[in-house]
């Protein structure tokens, strides 16, 4: 989705579908909790309820789901904009907008569509248009690539009063539905209207990990200090934004942030342990496999090689023409936790060598939990540019260093950093990150 919302990648947006920018407007919300910023909405996590069920192992319960449990009357009353994609399904598969419209009492006055749009039909860097959805007859804006003050005029003029966030992240600092967030956070500061988020886990935990980024390398796949992997749900990242990043962006965090709580996850639980359906984030995010690799893989969108665009694993197949079996014997011998290297030959039908065969490798996970996607991540662009000389490169527009949000990645594989002095090489600054995170997560758990 790196330059696009879903998946790292191109640097640009790509040529738009039905008309613009969208979201989804909902009137009438009535909280069940004092709206406030950092309050929860509909759920909290108690002894006996969601920290019990998740040490058990048991369901995990969607912020929507609550609601929607409660026809969504804590909504009611509401003019309701909507940031959503396909991943926001209840438990029975039904769109939350969908729902939401067919609420008695409950207003949606507009829908906004991220990257890839609000229904999905567009690939990585593009989005739908502004268009009126057939099936409920809400207007949808296209939100992806606005900026704060286009996005609050359009809350302005659908007359919003409440933005609702829900949408499904995959926990990596390049996808950019998290930044689409932050936008319209910034948006509703700026237009003095309310923010809501739907709360979803993070499908591969709560663990911290990787490069922060550096501001000056800032850009759409990646827009404040934050690492790679962050470990956190979309809820707590907006307490994070609201407290650390609006007030000098600006000039306040927002009105009003509501955080309709998980319940049952714990930050050590990944997306199969769940209990939830997979709706793929993005048309290149196909299982919950992808997601697991995705922090570590995605680095390969800075590269000349394919990250797997055009296949039917995009993210968990790699190469180029010319790679050979090698690569995986080299990977494999290396003993990464959770992970298995098949020796693989592929066609890509689009991105990067379509049309050509390509060698390389398809990453099988043998347990999400133990997988360290970064490591592996690093492990492949080391081995790749010493195994493959002639064929390794970086994109010329260094569109790494975007993705591993400063120089020194590229640097030090280009230097020949064994893998271990790369990945030791951000301790620091991912202390700093867990520090400043600390006092915004909310579920149990490491």
């Amino acid at each position: 989705m790196a330059g696009r919302t879903g998946e790292s990648g191109t640097a640009g947006r790509s040529s738009r579908g039905l008309s613009r920018r969208g979201f989804l407007t909902a009137t009438a919300v009535t909280p069940v909790l004092a709206a406030g910023a950092g309050t929860a909405l509909g759920s909290t996590v108690e002894e006996g309820s969601g920290a019990a069920l998740a040490r058990q192992g048991g369901p995990v319960r969607t912020g929507a789901d609550q609601l929607a449990a409660r026809a969504w009357a804590p909504l009611a009353g509401r003019r309701l904009g909507v940031l959503s994609n396909p991943t926001a399904v209840l438990a029975d598969l039904e769109h939350v907008v969908d729902s939401m419209h067919a609420a008695e009492g409950v207003d949606v006055v507009a829908a906004f569509g991220p990257e890839h749009g609000f229904r999905g039909t567009s690939q990585a860097g593009g989005s739908e248009g502004d268009y009126v959805d057939p099936r409920t007859g809400i207007p949808v804006y296209d939100a992806y690539g606005v900026d704060a003050g286009a996005l609050a005029a359009m809350y302005r003029k659908a007359g919003v009063d409440t933005v609702v966030f829900d949408i499904a992240d995959v926990g990596a600092r390049f996808y950019t539905y998290i930044w689409s967030m932050y936008t319209a956070m910034h948006a509703a500061a700026l237009a003095g209207v309310s923010f809501v988020v739907l709360d979803r886990p993070n499908p591969i935990g709560g663990r911290a990990d990787g490069p922060q980024l550096d501001p000056a390398f800032a850009s759409g796949v990646g827009r404040k200090p934050v690492v790679l992997r962050h470990g956190m749900t979309a809820g707590e990242l907006a307490g994070l934004f609201d407290a650390e990043f609006l007030p000098e962006d600006a000039g306040s965090g927002v009105p009003s942030l509501e955080v309709v709580r998980l319940e049952g996850w714990d930050r050590g639980q990944v997306f199969v342990d769940t209990g939830l359906p997979w709706v793929p984030p993005s048309p290149n995010m196909p299982t919950p496999d992808t997601a697991t690799l995705y922090p570590g893989t995605c680095l390969f969108e800075g590269t000349v090689l394919s990250e797997g665009r055009g296949t039917t694993r995009p993210f968990e197949t790699v190469g180029a023409p010319g790679l050979d079996w090698r690569w995986a014997g080299w990977l494999n011998d290396r003993g990464l936790p959770g992970v298995r290297f098949r020796e693989t030959y592929f066609v890509p039908t689009f991105g990067k060598h379509e049309g050509v065969q390509c060698g390389g490798v398809t990453a099988h996970v043998t347990d999400p939990a133990a997988v360290d996607p970064i490591e592996v991540g690093v492990s492949m662009l080391v081995s790749a540019r010493q195994l493959y000389p002639d064929e390794w490169g970086w994109r010329p527009d260094h569109f790494i260093d975007k993705l591993a949000g400063s120089a020194t990645l590229r640097t030090m594989v280009d230097a020949g950093a064994p893998v271990e002095e790369i990945t030791g090489s951000w301790a620091a600054e991912l202390a700093e990150f867990e520090e400043r995170r600390a006092p915004h997560l909310t579920y149990p758990g490491r």
